[in-house]
């Protein structure tokens, strides 16, 4: 294949065509996705990373390469992020509409 018959993935997609995605391709989706939702809900608390941090009982740069997509948590430290986001944490893991929420819980934030 030359370049000139090369697509992206999007591309691809687009025009209805099968894409495979690697493995490794699907979990830095979930762990972008995550990041982002940690990102939405500290930033709708007007909490700086060092105090979700202190909340959650971990570092600053633990929770910065979260948001970064460059790590994956637990399942306990993602119960304690959920804790220090006064939110709980719904995760819908069904390939492209795989989705990472904190909802507010009743009475908080």
């Amino acid at each position: 294949m030359n370049h000139s018959e090369w697509k992206t993935r999007r591309t691809r997609k687009l025009l209805g065509e099968r894409v495979e995605e690697s493995a490794a391709y699907v979990e830095a989706g979930y762990a972008f996705a995550l990041g982002q939702a940690v990102y939405d809900r500290r930033t709708e608390l007007g909490l700086p990373q060092s105090e979700l941090a202190r909340r959650a009982g971990m570092s600053q740069p633990q929770i910065s390469n979260i948001e970064g997509g460059d790590s994956v948590p637990t399942l306990p430290l993602l119960t304690r992020l959920a804790k220090a986001l006064e939110a709980s944490l719904s995760i819908d893991l069904d390939g492209d509409a795989s989705a990472f929420v904190f909802t507010p819980r009743e009475g908080e934030g």
